[in-house]
């Protein structure tokens, strides 16, 4: 019998919850003033205790899934590949900075102050540069995509993300006007990137050899599942804790935030389909390739966010936006791969 994959029920109405989370912290914090300034004040070297123990429940459980024994099958179609870290590192931040800046400070300039406009910019490249990593392997199943290469194409981005993202992202910030120092860059990518990296190639390799492949997967890695989500929920609602008097000041601004989100999600995905038709490859490379594209590691964008501009920042604000139309969107997209002529 062929096994259907689907999203969960919780996967599958995300952005419901997100829209929620961001009502409860934005009642929080106009309702509650004290508990967003007793929270500011857990700090450490300018990092919010609550805001990193938070975010580590969203990345570690997500690192677990990385099978870096994998990247020993990379030259089996090396297009794919080539197609895949072209797209993600070559073209994607760039795109994502373009379309960003266009809608900030030229179409939307009559809504968005100048200030603001650079700040939602910071946030549109944090999301650019950083690939998806843990949901691309429900858009690769849900649209037939071949499993063993999708953790390849992860597993090797995964690699890049830890020396290319804090070079790429300081680039743009800086074009932007944004002032980003090095150390607190790189210290980011350390904290939420290799640690918790490192950690989840150490706990994998450890329980497989001890239990094995089958009891790994089918029993262990579940079991971190509602870490994830659960840590990802509250992470909203203590960012939006902080944001509430700017959200209920500005509430146009959410939707003017999506708008260049959802565009540069299109243009990525059709742009890396269209390359992978041109190069020929199988549906189930092109699949996981344009879904890859498309999508963002958004969890890591919100960690850096707050690491370097603070839980109450605007480039914050426009992270978290990304958390809300990435499924919604990622949805239509897989409709298109199914119902698409490359079968």
């Amino acid at each position: 019998m062929k096994e259907q994959t689907k999203l969960s029920f919780f996967d599958r109405h995300l952005s419901i919850w997100v829209v929620l989370c961001m009502a409860v912290g934005t009642l929080v914090g106009k309702c509650l003033p004290a508990v967003p300034a007793a929270l500011g004040r857990l700090e450490v070297a300018h990092i919010s205790l609550p805001m990193a123990f938070l975010i580590w429940l969203m990345i570690f459980p997500m690192m677990l899934k990385v099978d870096f024994a994998s990247i020993r099958n990379v030259g089996r179609e090396p297009r794919g590949l080539f197609v895949t870290w072209g797209v993600n590192w070559i073209v994607k931040p760039f795109t994502m900075f373009a379309v960003a800046w266009f809608f900030f400070h030229v179409a939307f300039r009559p809504w968005i102050p100048a200030n603001l406009a650079g700040d939602y910019l910071a946030g549109a490249v944090l999301l650019g540069a950083a690939p998806c990593t843990a949901m691309v392997f429900v858009w690769s199943q849900l649209t037939k995509g071949d499993a063993a290469y999708t953790v390849v194409q992860v597993a090797t981005n995964d690699l890049i993300i830890i020396f290319a993202f804090a070079p790429i992202v300081k680039l743009l910030l800086g074009v932007g006007g944004v002032a980003v120092p090095w150390g607190t860059l790189l210290s980011s990518v350390v904290l939420f990137v290799v640690v918790p990296l490192t950690l989840g190639v150490v706990v994998r390799r450890t329980v497989v050899r001890r239990y094995g492949e089958t009891f790994f997967r089918e029993r262990f890695l579940p079991k971190f599942s509602p870490l994830t989500m659960g840590g990802l929920l509250a992470t909203l609602i203590l960012v939006f804790t902080f944001q509430g008097c700017v959200i209920l000041d500005s509430p146009l601004h959410i939707a003017l935030i999506a708008v260049p989100l959802v565009v540069q999600t299109f243009l990525v995905f059709f742009l890396t389909w269209a390359i992978c038709r041109r190069l020929a490859l199988p549906r189930e490379i092109m699949a996981p390739a344009a879904m890859i594209g498309a999508s963002n590691f958004f969890e890591l964008s919100v960690a850096v966010a707050v690491s370097l501009f603070g839980t109450s920042s605007p480039v914050a604000l426009a992270t978290v936006v990304g958390v809300l139309v990435e499924v919604p969107v990622m949805l239509i997209l897989v409709n298109i791969l199914n119902h698409g002529k490359h079968r």
